[in-house]
Order: C-alpha cells, then sequence, then structure tokens
C-alpha cells in the first residue's frame, strides 16, 4: 500500500493562486484544489469576505521519484514567485487509508447570497426557516464552494435562475451549480465534464441532495453540445480563462438560445477584456461584472436577432 505526500503553497492573490494551479496540475494525482483560507463557518450576514489568501493543494504519489519530483516543483515554484506572491511549498506524508479522508478537516459549511448554505456531508450546519442547503461530498472532483470562482457563480444563478430554465452546466466538477440551479427552481441542468470522477461525484451528489430527476450528469465536452444541437437559456461555464478562450474559438456561443445569457467565472481581473472580447466573437455580448477580490465573474448574453 503506497502512502501519498500532499503538497500545499498559500497564496497571495487569485493571480498568485492560478499560477500555482497551473504549475501543480502537471504533478498532482487528479489535479489540484484552490480554496480561500480564513472563512468564518457560518457567516451571519451571509456575505463570505473577499479572499486574503488562497491555499492550492495536490497529491503527490510517494515513490522512488518523489525527492526529484519535490525538487523539480520547489526550483519552478521558486522562479515564479518572483513575478507573483506566494509561499514556498509545504509537504507532509499522507497514508494510504487516510488520503481520501485528508482533505475533508478543510471544508466547513458556509453560507452564499442570501439563503444558500454549503456544508460538507459528513458536518450538519445550522439553518434559517428559507435556506437552500446544498450537502456535498466532492470527492477529489473541483467544486466545494469555497473558491470565490464558485461563490460567484452561486451568487449570479441566485439572481438569474427562474421557473422553467434550462440550463447547461459546462465543466459540472461536483455537480454543485447544477444542484443550487436545481433548488432555485430550474427546469432542467444538462451537467457536463470530461473527468468521469467528476461525473461520478456529480451524480452522487445530485442523488444525495434529491434533484437528480432535474439533473442529467454525463461525461462530454462542448462538443457535445454543439452536435446535439440543443440550446439553453442559461449556460454557466467555472472553468479557467484560458479554457474559456479556448472554447469561444469552437462556437461557445451557439449553445445559448438568442435572448439567453450565460455566466461565465474562473477569470482573474487582468483577463477580464481578453475573455469579453473572446465572447464578443462567439457571438455573446458582456452585460455585467461579478467580483469578489481578484477573481471576476463576467455576465453575457446571446441577442435575440
Amino acid at each position: 500500500m503506497s502512502d501519498w505526500v500532499e503538497i500545499s503553497v498559500i497564496a497571495e492573490n487569485g493571480e498568485a493562486a492560478e499560477s500555482v494551479a497551473q504549475i501543480l496540475q502537471r504533478y498532482a494525482y487528479q489535479g489540484v484544489s484552490v480554496e480561500q483560507l480564513d472563512i468564518p463557518p457560518d457567516t451571519d450576514d451571509g456575505e463570505v469576505p473577499p479572499p486574503q489568501r488562497m491555499v492550492v493543494r495536490g497529491y503527490l504519489p510517494q515513490n522512488e521519484r518523489i525527492e526529484a519530483v519535490k525538487e523539480e516543483i520547489n526550483a519552478v515554484l521558486s522562479l515564479a514567485s518572483q513575478l507573483v506572491p506566494f509561499a514556498m511549498p509545504e509537504y507532509r506524508v499522507v497514508r494510504e487509508e487516510d488520503w481520501a479522508e485528508a482533505w475533508k478537516v478543510h471544508y466547513h459549511p458556509i453560507r452564499i447570497g442570501r439563503k444558500l448554505v454549503v456544508r460538507p456531508l459528513w458536518t450538519e450546519a445550522e439553518l434559517q426557516p428559507d435556506d437552500i442547503e446544498i450537502a456535498l461530498d466532492p470527492g477529489m472532483a473541483f467544486g466545494t464552494g469555497t473558491h470565490p470562482t464558485t461563490q460567484l457563480c452561486l451568487e449570479a444563478l441566485e439572481d438569474m435562475v427562474r421557473p422553467a430554465t434550462q440550463i447547461l452546466d459546462l465543466g459540472c466538477g461536483s455537480g454543485i451549480l447544477a444542484i443550487a440551479a436545481a433548488k432555485l427552481g430550474a427546469s432542467h441542468i444538462w451537467a457536463l465534464d470530461i473527468d468521469p470522477i467528476a461525473v461520478e461525484a456529480a451524480q452522487a451528489n445530485c442523488e444525495q441532495n434529491g434533484v437528480a430527476d432535474k439533473i442529467t450528469v454525463q461525461t462530454g465536452s462542448l462538443d457535445s453540445v454543439i452536435t446535439s444541437a440543443r440550446r439553453f437559456d442559461l449556460v454557466v461555464v467555472n472553468i479557467l480563462a484560458k479554457i474559456i478562450l479556448q472554447l469561444c474559438e469552437q462556437r461557445l456561443g451557439e449553445t445559448v438560445r438568442p435572448g439567453g445569457r450565460a455566466i461565465f467565472s474562473g477569470i482573474i481581473e487582468s483577463q477580464v477584456e481578453e475573455v469579453e472580447a473572446a465572447l464578443r466573437k462567439t457571438g455573446l455580448e458582456p452585460s455585467g461584472r461579478r467580483q469578489i477580490g481578484d477573481w471576476v465573474l463576467i455576465e453575457a448574453y446571446r441577442p435575440s436577432t
């Protein structure tokens, strides 16, 4: 039975966190997680404070190459830290039997927006009468509610979802956004991800939250949507700016019905203008922004004519 090495890097802002995540994704098993540090559990006023610091985590197999891998990671991060502010990595060994549980200690119930409460399955949250609870076990899939990009999407969905809304969640991760949309009243959500592990986690979370009848979770990509000829009232894309740019070149705007809307998150402030220009080229018109710290969500619509 093999052990694992957890690597964690504290970044001072969103730009630094994205830089670290892009580096660690080359090495970490099943990707990395990015979370906001120091979130007060169950914030009374429903407002999650702007992120001051982020932590990026990943897991490396502890094998005969681990010391060489750590040396390489340290060297690459050392160079990158000269451009953006973050600390050098910390490492700790996690036993195989504890690996699946190790990251759970970092997650607690949080309030987002006016009435959304996101809690891990292994904890309980104190709810108000009008609260909408989302209970998650994200597994190794992205989407726990602690990342500002996810928080921005949840706040946008709370404002934008209406009864009978047909929604596409492209890159669904743990399913958190699809579940929120279903509980906010959307009629149906098509949740796609290219990662089978994410699809499995999302399906389990949909069932846990009692909304599996309103959400279709499948392994798939933008091409799956384009070739299906399906178009949506609201499209949600919470990935990374560079992926959104690539998708714009692959007819992303066609997924939105004329008159429909879309939200794009995973974008840092310095990338906004480039992303908005790409959205215009794919037939969408940016109409608003939401921001937490360095992270920005772009709202857009597809003109009716």
